[in-house]
């Protein structure tokens, strides 16, 4: 099979059951912002070795069916082509893995300036495009029926990343470096 169709050629692509819409289809543009974020993700996994690679892996794998839900043109041609639904385990693992991550780091006082090593910058350029990601979903579904897991997902992979950042940072014994307002 050829990796290229032609098909697109004129600016135009097709969505999930072969709905034809232009690129820059606000589903197109949201689901290339998750397709973003995912090799993203990879690159983070790939920066913070065996550090939490089963949930980066499980994470991934859920943008793929957020990813797979977005291309497809309603709920019932996702469902028709078996795309995965969000369950509410896949939020609460997120919140069970911040939790624990979270209980070994110090008290934050101040925001954090992002950097200190190329794991930590990654989940922070990560975290930005996930809220990217959230703001493209939120204003389909202002026009559109999506399921709201998939707005609550994004809301709570955010606030993961940011927790991941400062968890790796901590692993990597780098410095957070707090931001000092002027003034």
């Amino acid at each position: 099979m050829k990796i290229y169709t032609r098909t697109g050629d004129k600016g135009q692509t097709s969505l999930l059951g072969g709905m034809r819409v232009p690129k820059d289809h606000a589903r197109i543009e949201a689901y290339g912002t998750i397709d973003e974020l995912n090799s993203h993700l990879g690159m983070l996994r790939d920066l913070a070795g065996a550090a939490q690679k089963d949930l980066l892996i499980t994470i991934q794998e859920n943008l793929f069916s957020i990813g797979s839900r977005l291309a497809s043109a309603s709920e019932l041609e996702a469902d028709k082509f078996k795309v995965p639904h969000l369950e509410e385990a896949d939020i609460s693992m997120l919140e069970a893995a911040m939790d624990s991550m979270d209980k070994d780091l110090p008290e934050m006082r101040n925001f954090i300036l992002p950097g200190g090593h190329p794991a930590v910058s990654q989940a922070h350029i990560c975290r930005t495009i996930c809220r990217r990601a959230e703001r493209l979903v939120v204003r389909i579904a202002e026009q559109e029926q999506l399921p709201e897991s998939i707005i609550r997902y994004l809301n709570r992979l955010s606030d993961l990343l940011f927790v991941l950042a400062r968890w790796l940072s901590k692993q990597a014994n780098a410095e957070e470096i707090p931001w000092k307002p002027r003034g």
